[in-house]
């Protein structure tokens, strides 16, 4: 379904696995459980032992070079930071904390989904957080194609300024291009919407040898020459190509923040959202077009990633500022089309109604005989954004490992853990 290079969409399909390869099995296992429940547990507990930090050399290097921890980090008492996100205790305010900490000992003893951070809130507060493999507190984590949802973001920011209006969303993309010489363009290219273009409908239709051709002479994709140099090359674009395809879109969607804010996207972005959040420690890839990567390449640390959930979870707003339009977020966010449960990424036997919004993937999580509505930012190698909304609930996982499981955990393991 999602037929786009790694490069291009920033995920990556994979077939499932198990989500545990071993469980505890043994007396051994048992002491362990035991032991973590209590009071005194080294993994439950702080115990005086600070989050894993990066160094000053690992923060500037690869991610891919990160050493794994010795020893996994979770807290049912994350710690107050700088960076003001209320915290609250597991148990205490919301969840099962026996539940919750039996998963975190399973992950840190087998963690085949290679788990890098697990963090949940609830009810506007960070109640747990934990660190494995390459995880690090203070380290942005590459976020793949989640990166997408902080486009999505910056779009309706320009919204809430006034540089577009909700009505803008149904016209022609093109038309807020204006370096593009529409007598070159293929036929039909008036039908992409900003619409269809936030819901990976564009239509555009590209080869491979194509984009490699195109790689060859960057130049060409330079600024708004990027748009103009797709448009020019694609099969005509119709209804029947207007369907849901995991590729470029994003592409479309940051050339048209970049064509209507004040100054430049990267400086919009930085300044209307990130600024704004808090949010200063963070890594975001500037495309060959010279603007910032609409579709993949930013990096987040893991606490940050709670900031942009939260801001999605109330509905555009920030410490009571209105960001985001509470129209556009609440469409962002909603199944707008279903894309099948044939390729569920992170799914499993109680994932189904698989659909997209603006950049945003839906899912139906159930337990029991309920289900529950999750909205969710995904990137490739295992990042995610959870919103449960009628739980009042989020999870924030950053992995490095596509053939994950992380709804199908979330579903299975999570929810149950907050349900009263």
């Amino acid at each position: 379904m999602h037929s786009k290079n790694a490069t291009n969409m920033g995920r990556k399909r994979g077939t499932k696995l198990p989500l545990w390869a071993k469980t505890m099995k043994n007396s051994t296992g048992l002491l362990v459980l035991m032991l973590l429940t209590g009071a005194n547990c080294a993994f439950a507990q702080k115990n005086g032992r600070n989050a894993p930090q990066a160094t000053a050399a690992e923060t500037t290097g690869s991610f891919r070079d990160i050493p794994y921890l010795k020893k996994a980090y979770i807290d049912a008492t994350p710690m107050v930071g700088k960076d003001g996100i209320p915290v609250g205790k597991l148990g205490t305010d919301g969840g099962n904390k026996t539940m919750i900490l039996k998963l975190a000992q399973e992950i840190a003893d087998t963690n085949d989904n290679k788990f890098d951070s697990f963090l949940i809130a609830y009810k506007g507060k960070l109640l747990f957080e934990s660190y494995y493999l390459r995880g690090r507190i203070n380290l942005p984590h590459p976020q793949a194609s989640t990166t997408k949802a902080y486009t999505t973001f910056a779009l309706g920011r320009a919204i809430q300024l006034g540089y577009l209006t909700m009505a803008d969303l149904d016209k022609p993309l093109i038309g807020f291009l204006k370096d593009l010489d529409p007598t070159k363009l293929v036929e039909g290219v008036e039908r992409i919407t900003l619409h269809q273009a936030l819901t990976m409908r564009s239509g555009i239709r590209i080869s491979e040898e194509q984009y490699e051709e195109f790689e060859k002479n960057p130049g060409r994709l330079k600024g708004q020459r990027e748009v103009q140099t797709y448009l020019e090359h694609s099969a005509p674009i119709t209804a029947d190509s207007q369907s849901f395809k995991y590729q470029l879109d994003p592409t479309l969607v940051m050339q048209v923040i970049d064509a209507v804010v004040p100054g430049s996207a990267k400086d919009f972005i930085k300044k209307e959202l990130l600024d704004k959040m808090g949010i200063s420690n963070y890594g975001w890839r500037t495309a060959v077009s010279g603007l910032p990567s609409g579709g993949s390449g930013s990096s987040m640390r893991s606490r940050d990633m709670i900031k942009w959930g939260t801001l999605a979870m109330n509905k555009g707003k920030w410490n009571g500022e209105q960001l985001v339009p509470e129209a556009f977020m609440t469409k962002a966010k909603s199944r707008i089309l279903y894309t099948g449960d044939d390729d569920v990424f992170g799914g499993g036997k109680d994932v189904f109604n698989q659909g997209y919004g603006y950049y945003w993937w839906s899912a139906d999580l159930k337990y029991g005989d309920k289900s529950y509505f999750s909205a969710s930012a995904q990137g490739g190698g295992g990042q995610y954004i959870i919103l449960i909304e009628e739980l009042d609930l989020m999870v924030v996982v950053t992995a490095h490992e596509n053939d994950n499981r992380t709804l199908q955990v979330i579903a299975e393991r999570i929810i149950p853990a907050f349900i009263k």
